[in-house]
């Protein structure tokens, strides 16, 4: 019982050395604390590892410097029976003003994707240097095939 209080004590320290220093980043250097919502469109399945097994329904970004990017690879797969082809949409931006200043790209947009298969694909958020007002910020990224 009093080891367990201990390592509850321990880890309440770190938590808050971390949260402390996670604050003094995005405030000294402007970085943007990030986090994303994955939306798949029918006949389509996102996952995080190559095996397909894990959904992946959320992103986090981590903390981005103004003028910074990031990636991300994530697994999309076509759940359908025929052929599709690949794209993606950003919206719900919170606060609104943050698509103003962010972007999200990826490297598969039009890939054509056969049925049952998946390819991997890399998302790229990039932050403008002129970003202001904004320390953090969340969206949704909605994959979609047609065809």
């Amino acid at each position: 019982m009093a080891r367990a209080k201990y390592i509850v004590v321990i880890l309440t320290i770190v938590a808050c050395a971390l949260v402390a220093t996670t604050f003094a980043a995005i405030t000294i250097n402007q970085n943007l604390a990030s986090s994303g919502t994955i939306a798949a469109g029918p006949n389509v399945a996102v996952f995080s590892n190559s095996g397909c097994t894990t959904a992946l329904t959320s992103i986090s970004w981590g903390s981005i410097e103004a003028g910074g990017s990031a990636t991300q690879t994530i697994y999309v797969e076509n759940t359908g029976g025929s052929s599709m082809t690949l794209s993606i949409s950003v919206g719900s931006w919170s606060p609104s003003t943050a698509g103003t200043y962010i972007t999200i790209s990826w490297t598969n947009q039009g890939a054509i994707v056969a049925a049952g298969t998946s390819v991997p694909v890399v998302l790229t958020l990039t932050v403008s240097s002129s970003v202001t007002g904004i320390t953090s910020f969340s969206n949704t990224i909605t994959v979609s095939g047609s065809g």
